[in-house]
């Protein structure tokens, strides 16, 4: 422990001369009740350096707990010390307070305030002890002579002084206890705010003590009271801070625990309820859009759940893509890849870390945009909770805090996250990667990478292409089809509805800029055919892609293929495909009210494709057996197979049809 006694450091006419200070300078030195907080901060944390130097905490604050605790049950009375004394001033005080300061600049701040009272706990027992002697006690009594306390008494003001005193230090111990254990700030940010209180405490445990020191001594009459009231002011905003310190650490505690049994429970309600369920009797409440889920959590039982957690700004794309999804949900067929829809269900978790009055507005205008399930716990968290009890959870498990992208986190009825976070593959692939597990996602880009490849080696600069962006891809042998079509979407591209919802549409036509091109195209897409069994279900649907591809390029007029990204969901015939990009007007509200841009496209393509090949019969009879006779559906124009005395085009019945 650093040897100081603070006797012989209080601020006298001796100790000042030695130190070089004459009474004018002296004259110059702050009063610290005069100075703000800011000031003192700024001078005091100039005098602390790496905290390298060691002690003994425990067994120091032990020993400075007990004789400071016993000391203050001897009250005084208001008597003054009988001794000759010399009036010190506050700036005195301040001056000694900062050299004292300077002294311990290599200790930590709890240690500082240790130290010092330690230091002022050797004065002050020492009075007190003897104080305590009884006159049978020939050695005590002449210490008591010795140290005059026979005609001395503590004024009550120093035992005031005390137990604040002892009130900061044991803050100040409590703060150092939590700062040891090495919490994250982000988690327990009233600890960050404490560390902001400690340096002006522990100033003013420092000028306290030597302001008690100069009066018990002798050699001065400060007034205490200005010194407590400071002490008490600086040590409520800490203890204030240290209180909602205890509230998150147990909250980690209780956070932790929860952790630890997600690890271990069975079935996705049971997820669920450690992510939104906490120990008060209130439960949040679930919507499916306005109306209340009379069943609660338990409406998920034993189905996979998307989970989509998030704040409430900038989220329109997102609440724009799951209403596609759920929109995808109702459609047939009800079995997706070997799933069943209706086990699909999807919940969003909305973050917030104030529910005012605007937030909830907020939260209500969003929720009565969504068709699906949602959260509503605005009334448990201000009866119940700070913040959604599973916060912690999702911040670990899931990887998402408040200044995050969403995220869309897969759920299966076990309860195992099969995908943390399936943002990019939904907002990539769409529905077409349903139920969005990784794996899904990474199918698909093997499903279409020979195409882009054999697009990038003949014709096109594939690698500016962003996931979210539409692209129309499209040839033909009809010089007015192609011109028409350029022109239709090109218009589609411009049109007002595309440009508010942020819809990017970009087209291509093979071969423009170089025809030479478009032979090595098709040469591609021919090589890669395969004639035997398929390797496994991506082979197989490569193959597929491939034929569909083959046909399409048999239409009269032309071909098209949209894509979203790197994912291909739509290959059409020329005049469907004509007509849909045509005929805009008509069906540009779903885009924007209902579904995805390629969703809503390929919904009205389809009316149209099925109006054109009712409108075209495709079976002859006769008696003499061709050799060839073309289909007459223009938007076809395949030969026809020769079967006894009829003939049929497969352009729609046959499983391999040129439509994907």
């Amino acid at each position: 422990m650093s040897n100081i006694v603070l006797s012989n450091v209080v601020p006298n006419a001796t100790t000042i001369k030695q130190n070089g200070t004459s009474q004018q300078q002296k004259s110059q030195l702050p009063n610290p009740f005069e100075l703000d907080e800011f000031h003192i901060l700024d001078k005091v944390y100039l005098t602390h350096v790496n905290d390298t130097e060691k002690y003994d905490k425990d067994i120091l604050f032990k020993l400075v707990s007990n004789i400071l605790s016993a000391s203050a049950q001897i009250s005084g009375t208001n008597s003054v010390l009988n001794m000759i004394t010399t009036r010190g001033k506050t700036e005195c005080a301040h001056q000694t307070t900062m050299w004292i300061l300077q002294h311990l600049r290599s200790f930590s701040w709890d240690a500082k305030a240790l130290i010092v009272l330690a230091a002022f706990s050797l004065e002050y027992g020492e009075f007190m002890l003897l104080h305590r002697i009884q006159s049978s006690d020939t050695l005590g009594n002449s210490l008591k002579q010795l140290n005059q306390v026979q005609s001395r008494k503590v004024p009550s003001d120093i035992t005031n002084a005390v137990a604040f005193l002892l009130q900061a230090l044991q803050q100040i111990i409590r703060w150092a206890t939590w700062s040891a254990m090495g919490y994250d700030l982000e988690e327990v940010p009233s600890l960050s705010d404490a560390s902001e209180e400690i340096p002006l405490v522990v100033y003013w445990i420092v000028s306290t003590v030597v302001a008690c020191t100069g009066n018990l001594v002798g050699i001065s009459e400060h007034k205490l009271s200005d010194y407590t009231k400071k002490l008490s002011t600086v040590d409520k905003k800490l203890t204030d801070h240290l209180e909602i310190c205890k509230l998150q650490t147990e909250s980690i505690i209780e956070n932790d625990k929860r952790l630890k049994d997600s690890d271990n429970f069975k079935g996705v309600v049971a997820f669920l309820k450690l992510l939104i369920e906490g120990n008060g009797s209130a439960k949040p409440l679930i919507y499916k859009g306005n109306t209340q889920v009379k069943t609660g959590i338990e409406v998920f039982n034993k189905n996979y759940v998307l989970l989509f957690i998030s704040g409430l700004d900038s989220i329109g794309d997102e609440i724009q893509m799951l209403n596609s999804i759920y929109n995808r949900l109702q459609d047939k067929p009800q079995e997706v890849n070997g799933f069943k829809k209706e086990d699909f269900k999807i919940l969003w978790i909305p973050i917030v870390d104030m529910w005012d009055e605007d937030r909830k507005n907020k939260f209500r205008n969003l929720k009565e945009s969504m068709k699906w399930y949602v959260l509503d716990y605005q009334k448990y968290v201000v009866e119940y909770f700070f913040e959604l009890p599973g916060r912690w959870i999702i911040n670990k498990k899931l990887n998402y805090d408040l200044d995050s992208e969403p995220i869309f986190s897969v759920i299966d009825p076990q309860g195992v996250i099969i995908n943390k976070n399936a943002r990019n593959v939904i907002f990539q692939w769409g529905f077409d990667a349903f139920p969005f597990r990784e794996s899904d996602g990474d199918d698909l880009a093997k499903k279409w990478a020979w195409f882009w490849k054999l697009m990038k080696k003949v014709d096109m600069d594939t690698e500016h292409m962003k996931m979210d962006s539409y692209i129309f891809i499209y040839g033909g042998n009809d010089t007015k089809w192609i011109q028409d079509f350029t022109r239709a979407i090109g218009s589609i591209k411009k049109h007002q509805n595309i440009k508010n919802v942020d819809i990017t549409i970009d087209f291509h036509q093979l071969g423009k800029e170089n025809p030479k091109k478009i032979p090595y195209f098709w040469i591609g897409v021919d090589g890669r055919k395969q004639n035997k069994t398929c390797r496994d279900k991506i082979d197989c649907e490569i193959q597929e892609a491939m034929k569909s591809l083959l046909c399409l390029k048999q239409d009269p007029l032309g071909w098209v293929l949209l894509s979203k990204g790197h994912n291909v969901t739509l290959l059409g015939h020329g005049e469907p495909m004509y007509q849909t990009v045509a005929d805009f007007e008509k069906w540009k509200n779903n885009v924007v009210e209902k579904e995805s841009f390629d969703i809503a496209f390929k919904k009205y393509y389809d009316t149209k494709l099925e109006e054109i090949s009712s409108g075209a019969s495709c079976a002859f009879n006769s008696s003499n057996v061709l050799a060839t006779i073309t289909c007459p559906n223009p938007s076809c124009g395949r030969a026809m197979e020769v079967s006894s005395v009829n003939y049929k085009c497969c352009h729609r019945d046959d499983p391999n049809s040129c439509c994907i």
